[in-house]
């Protein structure tokens, strides 16, 4: 099975909550849709269940239109955040019911339905639940009775909208693992939504990163983590530290940082910008540095440092607390970054900072870094 979904568009009055989505989804995959509220997660989950519909593009199951079909004859299996059980139903007949609203001619028998819930009751480890009505189960509990019920009709493809969003971390984590063991014994395809980076790059094949409506990257989570495609991708992932620099001749030219990082493109000559997390930014006292610590707090077994640069630049640089000795609010500081990503332009410092970020007689440069 493979599910080609081309150039979708949906809009709801003026806004344009799908900009033109391309996505393929290959058979036995288990995908993360990641990314902050209102980027379109969960309205693309939905056009794929058939429970909503775009204004332009394709929708392709093995090469038929899937747009054309009614979601009942889509086969997609649908895991919400809260539940959606029927309280006034035992676990069995909830895990049953998408076998027994199926038409006559489809429906099984009574008996290979009763089996159908067996197996999979004891297959989620959650057979001795069976006579239990939903109110007397715990979150962790409910959520794997509605993934039963979505497994029971045997999908072509499972889609589960924020499935552990409602619960605590501990379950949540537990549940992850779980998830992933269903998912290899099963091999069904899945599509499952979420914000939680952690939760995405654990469970997930490949995972793709949307903002505002688009796709923003797609690829595994080490590929995505180490090497963002976009600032906003940086940025969702917590490079939050942001840095301007000057490009020229292959060379990287900020005032009081030192670093070796190289683009993973060629870039023209112009004003440029280094995103980095706060982890990778060491911050080393040096009264010739151009950064001053503005102030410095602990979480523990880390240290905030905030940092304010040439022409207003602020960062933040998070450092072991053992290792962060003698830095104090108003110290001047030169900063080693350790990694991070440079993409042209400057993304949100004002007109003077390329400027700010070039060398001059009155700011010396500590290292010019070749790239």
């Amino acid at each position: 099975m493979t599910m080609t979904i081309s150039h979708l568009i949906r809009r709801f009055g003026p806004v344009e909550v799908l900009r033109g989505i391309d996505l393929e989804v290959r058979k036995g995959e288990l995908i993360a849709l990641l990314g902050p509220s209102g980027s379109g997660k969960t309205t693309l989950l939905k056009i794929i269940a058939g429970l909503d519909w775009p204004d332009a593009g394709g929708l392709a199951v093995n090469g038929q239109d899937w747009l054309a079909r009614k979601a009942q004859e889509r086969r997609t299996g649908f895991v919400f955040q809260h539940y959606a059980l029927f309280p006034h139903m035992k676990v069995a007949d909830n895990v049953a019911f998408g076998l027994t609203v199926l038409p006559r001619a489809q429906r099984p028998p009574a008996a290979k339905i009763r089996a159908r819930v067996e197996e999979l009751l004891h297959f989620l480890q959650i057979a001795q639940l069976a006579d239990r009505y939903p109110g007397e189960l715990s979150g962790g509990q409910r959520q794997r009775v509605a993934l039963g019920r979505a497994l029971a009709i045997d999908p072509e493809i499972l889609l589960l909208d924020e499935p552990f969003g409602a619960l605590d971390a501990q379950v949540r984590r537990d549940l992850r693992r779980w998830l992933r063991e269903v998912h290899d014994a099963t091999g069904t395809t899945t599509i499952f939504v979420t914000h939680d980076q952690e939760e995405a790059f654990e469970l997930a094949d490949r995972v793709v990163i949307m903002g505002a409506g688009r796709v923003e990257q797609i690829g595994h989570a080490d590929e995505i983590y180490d090497h963002p495609a976009t600032p906003f991708v940086a940025r969702f992932l917590g490079l939050t530290v942001e840095i301007p620099v000057a490009l020229r001749a292959g060379r990287a030219i900020a005032a009081g940082l030192d670093t070796s990082l190289l683009p993973r493109r060629a870039m023209a000559d112009g004003p440029a910008t280094l995103f980095l997390r706060p982890a990778d930014l060491r911050p080393v006292p040096d009264p010739e540095g151009t950064f001053r610590v503005t102030d410095v707090s602990s979480t523990g077994a880390l240290l905030r440092i905030g940092l304010e640069g040439p022409a207003g630049c602020r960062a933040e640089a998070e450092v072991p607390r053992r290792t962060a000795t003698g830095l104090a609010p108003g110290q001047t500081v030169r900063l080693e970054a350790q990694a991070g990503q440079i993409f042209p332009g400057q993304t949100h410092i004002g007109g003077d900072a390329a400027a700010a970020a070039a060398p001059s007689a009155d700011r010396p440069i500590l290292k010019e870094s070749h790239l």
